[in-house]
């Protein structure tokens, strides 16, 4: 039935832990919402308010959060690093420039949101959803900004295909996490996971876009600190790079990692190319690649001296600092509350109830995505309370559970999710801004991508 994501470090009630992560979440919102103190102390205080009420000891809680922050820094902070110096000499050389003037030639009017959809789509197909973000993020803004179109117009589309892919296409970790987990099938998973993206991007990115704008009327500003790719135009007087040289070196992170992830579908761990294609493929050491290339393509390649080319690079790095902490002190909060117990308190209840597989997977995913703000949990946690279930069901309903868990795990990501804070500081969003916008996609998403996996479960046996 799998494991506890977590040790317990509680000895609270059941009751006693949901009230925890509720005033811990509460005490979140209203810091940020009513006393605007800066996100990151919002958290800390939130994270010792649910320790509080949780009964979680003092030393075990400094450990349990040091322990998220700690992790989440190492993983999603470097992330955000590297690619906001991949961001800005991007910019600086005149890539962006030349990527965004090549887009809405392409694609105009009505038709640009369905194009960065598109985009977005594709990226996201072997990347993971943070790297999506820093990479497309300064794209979309200076989109919305040359064409005039609403910020979220052009956002919600870009969003939701990095999301969508995120959560139900292998190789993507949660997907691939709940195929070994549940057994299914790789190539019955992959090909459902596309059926469902598909429309589901529809409805969750162009079209959720259009309402999403009239509740979130933002455009592009003039220049961006939450971008940091963003901060200054190109020098007019310099050639722009060609826009083939410009995509090659925003994908090449992409291209990668996706031979690693082709490869490890049928390679043995012992095969000495999938060792070096893993290397390789290492989210963190492909988006370095990405920066040294782009020192020499985007940088020297342009025009550019060694120390302008070196001072763009280390020009990105000064206003993401506050995007790191706030990231990482979400992962601290998430990993308390995981520590607590809160996930197991939800995974207790749906053992006894008397539902759908595939629906009770979903809840139980959404439950503790609610909890926890990791989408990675919730999946592990939801394929192992299911899997004995699974054994009744065919190979095809079988991929469609994973498929199930991998909506729930999407579903409404708030102030505990390190996407949220990603999203919030990368847009210069509200609190509020970002859950009617990131929020309502991601629920949206959930709920209309797990609606498909069921209409696929009546036509396919």
């Amino acid at each position: 039935m799998g494991a506890d994501p977590a040790p317990h470090i509680s000895s609270a009630g059941n009751g006693q832990l949901i009230t925890a992560a509720l005033v811990g979440i509460g005490v979140v919102v209203v810091l940020i919402t009513v006393a605007k103190l800066h996100p990151f102390l919002a958290l800390l205080l939130g994270s010792a308010a649910l320790a509080l009420v949780a009964w979680v000891p003092g030393e075990d809680a400094i450990k349990s959060f040091t322990t998220g922050f700690g992790s989440t820094s190492g993983s999603v902070g470097l992330l955000i690093a590297l690619g906001a110096m991949l961001g800005q000499i991007l910019a600086d050389s005149g890539g962006a420039d030349r990527v965004v003037a090549t887009i809405t030639d392409r694609f105009s009017g009505s038709a640009l949101p369905w194009g960065m959809a598109l985009i977005a789509a594709i990226i996201g197909l072997p990347m993971f959803f943070e790297i999506g973000v820093v990479i497309l993020v300064p794209i979309v803004i200076l989109v919305a900004r040359r064409t005039g179109q609403p910020l979220m117009r052009v956002g919600i589309p870009a969003l939701a295909g990095l999301s969508i892919l995120h959560g139900l296409v292998p190789p993507h970790p949660g997907p691939e996490t709940a195929i070994a987990s549940l057994h299914a099938d790789q190539g019955r998973t992959l090909i459902f996971g596309l059926i469902v993206a598909v429309p589901t991007l529809v409805i969750a990115g162009p079209l959720l876009g259009r309402v999403i704008t009239r509740w979130v009327p933002l455009h592009a500003p003039a220049t961006s600190g939450a971008a940091p790719s963003l901060a200054k135009e190109p020098d007019p007087q310099r050639k722009l790079p060609p826009f083939g040289q410009a995509v090659i070196v925003v994908l090449l992170p992409v291209l990668l990692m996706l031979p690693a992830a082709i490869v490890n579908l049928w390679a043995s761990e012992d095969n000495v190319a999938r060792k070096i294609l893993d290397v390789l493929g290492t989210p963190s050491v492909a988006l370095l690649i990405g920066v040294v290339v782009a020192y020499f393509v985007l940088g020297l390649g342009t025009g550019m001296t060694r120390k302008q080319t070196s001072d763009s690079l280390g020009a990105g790095l000064p206003d993401i600092a506050g995007i790191m902490l706030i990231v990482a002190a979400g992962g601290g909060f998430k990993q308390l509350l995981v520590d607590a117990g809160v996930g197991n308190v939800i995974a207790d209840w749906a053992k006894g109830a008397n539902i759908s597989v595939l629906l009770l997977g979903w809840l139980v995913a959404v439950g503790i995505r609610l909890a926890t703000g990791s989408a990675t949990v919730a999946t592990v946690t939801a394929a192992g309370i299911v899997g004995g279930l699974a054994e009744t069901l065919t190979p095809a309903h079988l991929a469609l559970l994973v498929l199930a868990i991998g909506c729930g795990s999407l579903f409404f990501s708030h102030v505990n999710d390190a996407g949220f804070w990603l999203v919030k500081e990368y847009f210069g969003l509200t609190v509020g801004q970002t859950i009617r916008s990131w929020s309502v996609m991601e629920t949206v998403i959930s709920v209309v991508g797990f609606g498909f996996v069921m209409l696929l479960s009546v036509i396919v046996t």
